[in-house]
C-alpha cells in the first residue's frame, strides 16, 4: 500500500488499473512517478517528513482542486466570523458570490466549495494516519522519538476532527487501524467526542514542553486543546483543572512562559508571532518559491483600492460589521452595554456610510473599548502605520458590505516585502502566523467555566486580567501628535460578580470583544445554544442598511446551527453510508 492511496477516502478519486498480463509480465511492474512506498518512508527521516505533510495541511491548502477555497481557511473566517455575525462578505454581491449563500445561511449541499473544505479536514486526518501506520513497521527509531511523533500526529487529528465536529457535527471517524475498504463504509455520526479527547490527552502524556521549532505541538498546546473539547460538551471541571494547570504552569513550544502579550495589538504583528500568548498556530513563510507558505487565506482580507496608501489592494473581504463595531461601545466606567443596547441609535458608533471620502466626516466621539481600533478599521483612524482610513475610497460597495474594513492579521508598511511576499498576483500575502488557540482565550475559557460551577469571583479576576491589558493607555492608537485616536474609556468589573447569569452576560462579551475576527462567534454561539436569538436580531440590525446583503435572510434553528454534508461526499459513499445533516 502506498501512503499517497489513502487519498480515496471521502471523495479523493484515485484511478486504479487493472490489468491482463501474463505471468511473465512483471517487467510492466515500475513504481508510480513521485511516490514513495512505505517501505522508503518507514525511517526517521521519511516519518519526519510525513508529519512536516500532516502539519502543512494545517495551512488549508490541502492539495490539487482542493487549494483555492476560502472555506478551508484555518482561520474560519467564512464559518466562524462570517456566519457569527463578527464579519459581512464584503466586497460587492457578485464577487465570490458562493459566500453570498453561506451568511444568508443558505448553503446549499452542492456548493463546491463546501466539499472542499471537507476534503481538506479528511486529507489532514488522512495525514496523520499515514504518519500513525508508516511508525507501526519502522524499525531503528529511539522510543522518546516515537512517542513524541505519535503525540504530535495524534494532537493534529484531533486538531482536525474537531474542526469537522463544529462545521458539520456528524462526520464519519477514521483512524489509522482501518484499511481503505472499511473507511469507505463508515457511516456519519456524531459521537466522537471520545475519540477526539483520547488524541489529546495522549498528546498531553506523551509530548515535551519544548522543542527546537516552535511551530511544533506541545504538551501545554495539547492540555488547552483537551480543555477545550471538555468544554464544548459542558464537562466543566474536567475544562477548569486543565486550564487552571496550564495557566500555571504552560508554557510555549519555544519555552516562554505562558502570559498576556504586554500590548494587543502586538499579538497580530508578524514580528511578535510565537510569542508567550501564542500556545498553537499556524506557521507561515515568505520567499519560499509557493505563496502557499504564506497566510494566503487572508489573500482576500484587505481594504479594496488601497494602492500605494494602504495594504494589499485587493480585496475588499470580511467586512467587520455595525453590531461588532457598535458592541466596542462603553458606559461612563467604562464598560460594555451588557443589555445589547449597543445597536440603538443612540447607542450605535456614528460611521460614515454613504459618506464620500471627499466630504467632511468627523469620527464619533463617544466612549469606546480601546480593541475598536485595534480590531476595526473606520474612517478618520489612524490604520496601523499607513494613513487614516479614508472611508468609502477603500470600501469597495458601502451600500452592499458597509463602511468598515478588517484590521486584525493585516501587515504593517514598515513590513511590505520583509514580513510580505510579493511574488504574485496580490500584495497581500503576510507571513503573520495565524493563532488557533492564544492564552487570552484560554483565560476566558477557564473564566465561562468556574462561572458554570459558580466559581464567579473567580471567574471575574480572569476576565479582568483581559481587561486591564487593553486599558493601559501606552498601548492605545495615537494621532501624530501623540493624542489618543479616539475616546477611549474601558474600566474593570470592580463590583463582585454575584449573579450567574449576568457573570455569563459579561463573560460572553468578552469573548466577542477579545476575539472578534479570529474565528470563533459562530462556534461560541452555537454550543451557547442562542445563536437562533442572537443571529436573527444581528440580521434585522444590519439588514436595516445592508437590505441587498440581508433582506429576507434568516437563521433557522434546528438546521443552521451546522453545515450541510456536501452532496458530491454523500454521492460517492452512497445514501446508506453518509445521512445529510438535518433540514438539508
Amino acid at each position: 500500500m502506498k501512503t499517497n492511496l489513502y487519498k480515496k477516502v471521502f471523495g479523493v478519486f484515485i484511478v486504479i488499473a487493472v490489468m491482463a498480463v501474463s505471468c511473465k509480465d512483471n517487467y510492466l511492474d515500475v513504481p508510480a512517478t513521485g511516490s514513495l512506498s512505505d517501505a522508503q518512508l518507514a525511517t526517521k527521516a521519511g516519518i519526519e517528513g510525513a508529519l512536516i505533510g500532516a502539519y502543512s495541511n494545517l495551512t488549508g491548502r490541502g492539495f490539487g482542486s482542493i487549494g483555492g477555497s476560502r472555506y478551508n481557511s484555518p482561520n474560519n473566517w467564512v464559518f466562524g466570523s462570517v456566519l457569527g455575525g463578527d464579519t459581512n462578505k464584503g466586497t460587492d454581491p457578485g464577487d465570490y458570490n458562493a459566500i453570498n449563500t453561506v451568511q444568508r445561511y443558505e448553503t446549499e449541499p452542492t456548493q463546491g466549495d463546501l466539499n472542499n473544505a471537507w476534503q481538506t479536514k479528511y486529507e489532514g486526518v488522512a495525514r496523520c494516519n499515514a504518519v500513525l501506520n508508516l511508525l507501526k513497521s519502522a524499525k531503528g527509531i529511539a522510543d522518546a522519538d516515537v512517542k513524541r511523533i505519535t503525540g504530535e500526529a495524534r494532537f493534529l487529528r484531533g486538531h482536525y476532527y474537531f474542526e469537522l465536529k463544529k462545521i458539520w457535527n456528524s462526520v464519519p471517524y477514521v483512524d489509522e487501524t482501518m484499511d481503505q475498504n472499511a473507511a469507505a463504509k463508515v457511516k456519519n455520526s456524531p459521537a466522537f467526542w471520545d475519540k477526539i479527547e483520547a488524541d489529546f490527552k495522549f498528546a498531553y502524556d506523551n509530548l515535551p514542553e519544548t522543542s527546537a521549532q516552535a511551530g511544533r505541538a506541545n504538551k501545554w498546546a495539547a492540555a488547552c486543546y483537551l480543555g477545550k473539547a471538555y468544554l464544548f460538551q459542558k464537562k466543566w471541571a474536567d475544562a477548569e483543572s486543565i486550564f487552571d494547570n496550564a495557566i500555571a504552569n504552560g508554557k510555549t513550544t519555544n519555552g516562554k512562559k505562558y502570559g498576556l502579550v504586554k500590548s494587543f495589538r502586538e499579538i497580530y504583528n508578524a514580528a511578535n508571532d510565537n510569542n508567550e500568548e501564542s500556545i498553537f498556530a499556524v506557521q507561515t513563510s515568505m520567499n519560499t518559491g509557493s505563496t502557499n507558505n504564506a497566510n494566503w487565506f487572508d489573500d482576500l482580507n484587505y481594504p479594496y483600492n488601497t494602492g500605494q496608501d494602504g495594504p494589499g489592494n485587493c480585496c475588499g473581504f470580511n467586512q467587520p460589521s455595525f453590531d461588532a463595531a457598535n458592541s466596542f461601545r462603553t458606559d461612563a466606567n467604562g464598560l460594555p452595554l451588557l443589555d445589547g443596547s449597543y445597536n440603538s441609535a443612540a447607542n450605535a458608533l456614528k460611521n460614515d456610510y454613504g459618506i464620500e471620502s471627499s466630504a467632511a466626516f468627523t469620527p464619533d466621539a463617544g466612549n469606546v473599548d480601546p480593541r475598536l481600533d485595534h480590531s476595526i478599521g473606520r474612517r478618520g483612524i489612524q490604520y496601523l502605520d499607513w494613513i487614516k482610513h479614508p472611508g468609502k475610497n477603500w470600501i469597495r460597495n458601502q451600500p452592499y458590505a458597509g463602511p468598515y474594513s478588517p484590521k486584525k492579521y493585516i501587515y504593517y508598511k514598515s513590513q511590505e516585502n520583509t514580513l510580505t511576499d510579493g511574488s504574485s498576483w496580490t500584495r497581500g500575502y503576510a507571513t503573520m502566523n495565524y493563532t488557533i488557540i492564544r492564552f487570552g482565550d484560554v483565560l476566558l475559557m477557564d473564566a465561562e467555566a468556574k462561572i458554570e460551577q459558580g466559581k464567579l469571583e473567580a471567574a471575574r479576576a480572569l476576565v479582568n486580567q483581559i481587561r486591564a491589558r487593553a486599558a493601559d493607555p501606552a498601548t492605545w492608537v495615537k494621532n501624530a501628535d501623540g493624542s489618543n485616536a479616539a475616546n477611549y474609556v474601558i474600566g474593570l468589573y470592580n463590583t463582585p460578580w454575584t449573579d450567574k447569569t449576568a457573570a455569563t452576560n459579561a463573560l460572553r462579551m468578552e469573548r466577542k470583544l477579545e476575539l472578534t475576527q479570529e474565528g470563533h462567534r459562530f462556534f461560541d454561539l452555537v454550543r451557547w445554544g442562542v445563536a437562533d436569538p442572537v443571529l436573527n436580531a444581528y440580521l434585522a440590525n444590519e439588514s436595516k442598511l445592508l437590505v441587498t446583503m440581508f433582506g429576507g435572510a434568516s437563521f433557522k434553528s434546528g438546521k443552521a446551527e451546522y453545515l450541510p454534508i456536501p452532496q458530491t461526499q454523500i454521492d460517492i459513499q452512497g445514501k446508506d453510508i453518509l445521512t445529510q445533516n438535518p433540514g438539508y
